[in-house]
């Protein structure tokens, strides 16, 4: 990956991060996951930034393509994964399943963020494949 490459992904983490924490500290959590991704997307396009929602993914499995076996909450620039999520209980199979979407989609970094919580630093995962 080229060192402009890396910055422009890394440039998108930080929009990320800083659309969730507006999100959280304008709407607060305890909506519906569906809110937090339409205004999640929202800000993506004010931003200029080219994304996808509800990506479907296929893979391949003994060599036969599955088509549509992955969705994707949001797919930024066809490079970074956003799993959106609005639970009370954090989940460790949320990380697995981000891993899981990375390595088959061929992606290297993924977000996952969960709004249901006091402060959004604690419901930011960022992930590297």
């Amino acid at each position: 990956m080229h060192k402009e490459e890396k910055e422009h992904i890394e440039w998108i983490g930080k929009q990320i991060v800083d659309i969730a924490f507006q999100l959280h500290k304008t709407l607060g959590p305890g909506l519906l996951e569906k809110v937090y991704e339409n205004c999640f997307c929202y800000e993506l396009n004010k931003r200029g930034i080219p994304f996808i929602t509800q990506k479907k993914i296929s893979i391949i499995y003994d060599n036969i393509e599955m088509e549509d076996a992955l969705r994707l909450d949001i797919l930024i620039n066809d490079k970074v994964i956003v799993e959106l999520k609005a639970q009370e209980n954090y989940h460790p199979v949320w990380e697995a399943q981000l891993l899981s979407y990375l390595r088959l989609s061929n992606k290297h970094l993924g977000y996952i963020i969960n709004f249901t919580v006091p402060l959004i630093k604690d419901g930011i995962k960022r992930m590297i494949l």
